[in-house]
């Protein structure tokens, strides 16, 4: 026997519940936020009407981790945001390669004894506050970085593009990521369950589904890193943001889940790591400027200059290009 679900995140927008639920789909997987304590837009909203109309769920976090520690803040993030709703089936930590990208982008090499520590941390701190723990990830990434028998210790939901399901020991499968269902526009995940969650979360007493209030989880504590908000601009390039803040441009790419560098908005807000040392400046080359003369301005050399921004041709700048000058 097998069940028809779906997953969303704020990327499907305003869900029409009732519709999903009338198309015959059985559950839903909500995205319940990312990193250390950043919540979905829509989850609140999701959760809460999935409950009102009886939709079972349960919630994804994605993985921002670069060690077992930040990972346990993660699930402590996770389990606030979900505290208040009704979940029938698992919580589930989201490792990707965006998560190992994310990870060396910040100087740490996630091999695959430190994701399984990672996943592991997670999933602990999960069932130490009584809720049955899962992760996710797709195939090339189980096969890379996890134990063949991890998904023996944890519920593992799988993501496998493919018409025909390859036998792989998991608990769901996410069979598409071009789904289309009644009340949500655009494409959506699509998944397949094989286990019936809700009967074996409710006999086991998790999930606080006997009406016991979850035991409270205290505030996370920040990871050292902290976080600043930037306005996109117009003419604005997320490489040019990086470098005006010290930072990488997939760094801030995967810290905002954007999945195309190249494309950004005026407009739009993103999170920048505020770690840049206090003594690094930029500026922005402005029209009739000369590379001598900034360097004049800034109390430094042109050939100073020319080192620190990789400029081969000193007397061939552009005005709008931002450049480090200290």
């Amino acid at each position: 026997m097998s069940t028809r679900g779906l997953d969303v995140s704020e990327f499907q927008g305003i869900v029409n519940w009732n519709q999903v639920k009338s198309a015959g789909y059985q559950f839903a997987m909500l995205r319940a936020g990312y990193g250390f304590s950043s919540i979905d837009q829509q989850f609140k909203r999701n959760a809460s009407e999935c409950n009102r109309i009886g939709l079972p769920v349960g919630a994804y976090w994605f993985c921002y981790a670069t060690s077992p520690e930040i990972a346990v803040m993660e699930a402590d993030g996770c389990l606030n945001t979900i505290a208040p709703y009704r979940m029938e089936y698992p919580i589930c930590y989201d490792i990707e390669q965006a998560s190992v990208d994310y990870a060396a982008s910040n100087g740490v090499t996630i091999t695959p004894a430190l994701a399984t520590e990672i996943v592991r941390a997670f999933c602990r701190r999960i069932e130490e506050r009584g809720y049955f723990a899962m992760f996710y990830t797709n195939r090339n990434f189980q096969r890379t970085y996890f134990p063949a028998d991890f998904s023996e210790r944890y519920a593992f939901w799988y993501a496998y593009y493919n018409s025909q399901f390859d036998g792989t020991n998991c608990g769901m499968w996410q069979f598409t990521s071009q789904g289309s269902i009644p009340g949500i526009s655009g494409n959506v995940d699509l998944d397949t369950g094989f286990v019936d969650y809700p009967t074996v979360i409710r006999q086991a007493g998790l999930n606080h589904l006997n009406g016991t209030p979850p035991k409270p989880t205290p505030d996370p504590k920040p990871p050292v890193q902290n976080y600043i908000t930037y306005v996109i601009q117009p003419g604005d390039t997320l490489s040019e943001i990086a470098q005006r803040y010290g930072t990488s441009y997939q760094t801030l790419a995967a810290l905002n889940q954007i999945s195309n560098p190249n494309l950004i908005y005026a407009g739009q807000t993103i999170r920048i790591p505020e770690d840049a040392p206090s003594n690094i400046r930029y500026y922005k080359i402005q029209p009739g400027d000369t590379l001598s003369g900034i360097a004049a301005k800034f109390g430094t050399t042109t050939q100073a200059l020319a080192a620190l921004n990789n400029i081969s041709n000193p007397n061939l700048i552009y005005a709008g290009t931002t450049i480090r000058v200290s």
